[in-house]
């Protein structure tokens, strides 16, 4: 989805109810890990999702969405994105991507989204290294993409040194160098990007994985963006299946994907979907979050 809306831009008091959507996203994913294993359906872990929505009193942004029927997406190993939970089970060594989110209310009624998704490996010990290398890349383009926009946001304390291209340049880069570093082939998807996101899950920016020529929007405090790298371990082409919702690889090559809701303060970023605000993620780039007080 292509967004070209005027970009929004929220007052830390907004960062901070996004904040306690992301927490939300943050615990989803601490339950999914927990239930995660050979034997569960998918549609067991859907449950999950909703169970852990539903204790924080907030709402789900996915089930519905354009008449989505679940909580959560979960795509296994061919499948990058969208992957409708169900009767499925899975199985050692399936490569499975969570994709989720929430929002809570304000005490206007006004809906802060939160999204973030990660991927592993059921059973974990069973994966191949092709599996590994791919996973480990993926979460390395998210984070040093993150820590790209850090580095930007502190080169000027009103946040107007820096341009949005500098996510795609930075994941180029790392999978440039994982390809030649494990003589591995990775794609990275085009037709699925990251975005802007605040009183809608989705909104103006598109946040491109890629390199282009165009520099993007200026960097400022109060952006809220939607990180999510996507790569697979062939050709980046992909298709939708029949069910209206599936993307799969066309060469039938398994994919990964993870993302984070990142906002962009005075002088660095805070990663709202992490329980430390992104403290473990951004320290081998010596960098610290800067979450308001």
């Amino acid at each position: 989805m292509r967004l070209r809306n005027r970009i929004e831009i929220k007052t830390p008091d907004q960062v901070r109810h996004m904040r306690r959507a992301g927490l939300v996203v943050a615990d989803i994913h601490a339950a999914l890990r927990e239930a995660v294993k050979p034997g569960v359906t998918t549609g067991r872990l859907d449950a999950v999702c909703a169970e852990t929505i539903e204790r924080a009193g907030a709402h789900s942004n996915f089930r519905g969405y354009y008449d989505y029927p679940a909580t959560v997406c979960v795509s296994v190993n061919e499948e990058v994105v969208h992957g409708i939970p169900g009767e499925r089970v899975l199985h050692e060594g399936d490569l499975v991507t969570f994709d989720c989110g929430a929002y809570v209310l304000d005490g206007s009624g006004v809906q802060w989204h939160g999204d973030a998704a990660f991927t592993t490996v059921v059973g974990g010990r069973y994966a191949s290294d092709a599996d590994r290398i791919l996973d480990a890349t993926t979460r390395q383009a998210l984070w040093a993409a993150i820590a790209a926009l850090a580095r930007a946001m502190a080169g000027d304390d009103s946040g107007r040194a820096g341009r949005l291209n500098t996510v795609g340049d930075t994941v180029e880069d790392v999978v440039a160098e994982a390809c030649s570093e494990h003589a591995v082939s990775m794609g990275i998807l085009e037709d699925y990007v990251g975005h802007g996101i605040g009183t809608a899950m989705h909104m103006a920016p598109d946040v491109l994985n890629y390199s282009v020529k165009r520099k993007g929007p200026r960097l400022r405090p109060g952006m809220v963006l939607a990180v999510e790298p996507m790569l697979t371990l062939g050709e980046p082409e992909v298709e939708e299946l029949d069910d209206g919702w599936t993307v799969v690889t066309v060469d039938g090559s398994r994919a990964a994907q993870w993302e984070h809701t990142v906002a962009l303060v005075p002088g660095g970023v805070w990663v709202l979907t992490a329980s430390d605000g992104g403290v473990e993620g951004l320290d081998p780039y010596g960098i610290e979050p800067r979450p308001l007080r």
